[in-house]
């Protein structure tokens, strides 16, 4: 069984740099035919997807945010993280973490999700 687990700040300055780290365990982020995307849930809105690290290390990006993310990984620690920068109050959100499965086209495990609040 494949679970995931984001960890990080629950409250960031505006202008600063959001940082938040999923950990997966039951499975290895270097499995072919996966990929690590982040997504979130502003309050009262819906699904935002953010952007997705393959098994091969490629990423890509929401094309309305992608001059301000960056996603990353550790093969030792079977972690990807989440950097979003120049963060505004309209980034507070629930964001979670979740794996891509390509030959079904579907997202098929979450973790929980983290409440991220920005406010000064």
């Amino acid at each position: 069984q494949v679970q995931l687990q984001e960890s990080g700040p629950g409250l960031v300055k505006p202008s600063q740099t959001l940082s938040l780290t999923c950990t997966v365990s039951g499975g290895s982020i270097t499995t072919t035919n996966y990929g690590w995307s982040w997504i979130r849930q502003p309050p009262g809105k819906g699904l935002e997807w953010m952007g997705v690290i393959r098994y091969d290390g490629y990423t890509s990006y929401s094309p309305s945010l992608k001059s301000r993310t960056s996603i990353s990984r550790d093969t030792s620690k079977n972690q990807f993280s989440l950097q979003l920068s120049s963060v505004t109050p309209e980034d507070t959100a629930v964001y979670y973490c979740a794996r891509w499965y390509y030959s079904d086209y579907v997202h098929d495990y979450w973790g929980q999700g983290t409440q991220v609040t920005v406010s000064s």
